[in-house]
């Protein structure tokens, strides 16, 4: 018998694409919350066209992304922008207790499904909705992609932090992490207001917007010039050009850091106290950032024909904040995740058993994370939630499904 799950109970209606609002939903999901996906018919979400895909394959049931981000949820295909559709939507929406959509500003009004509307059929709703630049202000209506807000919010300017080069074009960010951190930042306002309904009995609507999340990553860069003048640069700040950063090695790259004076002479220790280190220009903070860039041609020069592994080992010896710049290769064959049981296997119907997929980062004593089920297939639940929950005849269902309304 599996143990009970944090948010057992919990019911949450996904009308969501590709990646923030599926990982917002997800991250409920695998603590126990019942998630009911809703795809457009025929098409299915973008994400299950998007990789990686098993042996470089396209195929809308074997999407890396999808897979990942719809783990633990029911899947159903509904059109709400069709009557009978918003119908039946409406009909979901009063047996759920949180909605989470991504659509345009005015989009969910249009169809007679906005807060206004739902909360009259369900007071105690929680609904959110993640966009690009929220429900207010001159950019709510813009569209934009991760890459685009990324770079509006200040992260691609300043990563990577710290990096060898200031003068370098701004870069962006790797993977899916400006739709990624969105969604988790979307998890952690839906979960305080879950826990705000459970004291008052009352729903809310949250107008999410992914811009100012990915502004929050950079929280202590981008209060720095308003209060104190600081003008932060992928260095650290002009006024304090530390050495260290990301560094190549002979195997990959290292990243160190060096703000504290004993740091800085541990790592001297560490490249065997070299006599350029005792010369004035390298003897105190101020002279090493005004010779910051000398002293990095000699850490490169250093590092070139060592292992990033000897490196770290070395160096976490003497107390020297370094570390690895680790591959997808790696951290798969990490140590310490493999002994924390980080990934676990799990068997797909479409790609069939996978040896190692990623669990979660927090272990809880008595409400484990668990995996219940896969990822759903394009419409898998329909018959589940049509038929036996909202008690729609085999005859409705199929006219529904000629008229592409599921």
């Amino acid at each position: 018998m599996k143990p009970p799950t944090a948010l057992k109970g919990v019911k949450i209606l996904e009308y969501c694409t590709t990646v923030s609002g599926a990982y917002c939903t997800k991250l409920m999901a695998d603590l126990g919350a019942e998630v009911i996906k809703i795809e457009p018919p025929g098409t299915g979400d973008g994400a299950r066209r998007k990789p990686p895909f098993q042996n470089d394959q396209p195929d809308p049931e074997k999407s890396g992304l999808f897979i990942y981000i719809n783990t633990n949820k029911l899947g159903i295909t509904l059109d709400p922008e069709k009557k009978q559709g918003a119908e039946i939507f409406r009909k979901l929406v009063q047996r759920a207790d949180i909605l989470i959509e991504d659509h345009q500003p005015g989009e969910m009004e249009k169809m007679g499904l906005g807060y206004d509307e739902l909360k009259k059929i369900h007071p105690g709703l929680i609904m959110a909705a993640i966009t690009p630049f929220g429900q207010t202000g001159p950019y709510r209506n813009h569209k934009a992609y991760q890459l685009n807000i990324s770079q509006m919010s200040g992260q691609g300017y300043m990563l990577p932090l710290v990096s060898l080069d200031d003068t370098r074009p701004p870069v962006k960010v790797g993977g899916n992490n400006g739709n990624f951190d969105p969604g988790l930042v979307a998890s952690i306002a839906v979960m305080a207001a879950l826990f705000w309904r459970t004291l008052s009995g009352k729903g809310q609507y949250i107008g999410m917007s992914k811009l100012e999340a990915l502004m929050s990553m950079q929280r202590v860069e981008s209060v720095c010039f308003p209060n104190s003048g600081v003008n932060m640069t992928r260095l650290g700040s002009v006024q304090n050009k530390n050495p260290g950063g990301v560094i190549p090695c002979k195997d990959g790259y290292v990243v160190l850091i060096t703000p504290e004076e004993h740091q800085w002479k541990n790592f001297l220790k560490l490249m065997g106290d070299p006599a350029w280190s005792r010369e004035d220009w390298c003897l105190d903070k101020i002279e090493r950032m005004e010779n910051v860039e000398r002293i990095q041609t000699e850490i490169l020069k250093w590092a070139k024909d060592k292992t990033k592994e000897e490196i770290f080992r070395k160096g976490q010896a003497l107390s020297v904040p370094i570390a690895p710049t680790n591959t997808a290769e790696d951290i798969v064959n990490s140590p310490q995740f493999n002994a924390r049981e980080f990934f676990i296997p799990m068997d797909h119907p479409a790609l069939g058993h996978i040896s190692k997929f990623p669990s979660s980062p927090y272990r809880f004593s008595k409400t484990p994370w668990q995996i219940h089920r896969p990822a759903p297939a394009l419409g898998e639940h329909n018959e589940q939630i049509y038929l036996e929950e909202l008690k729609i005849s085999r005859d409705d269902i199929k006219r529904l499904k000629e008229s592409a309304v599921i």
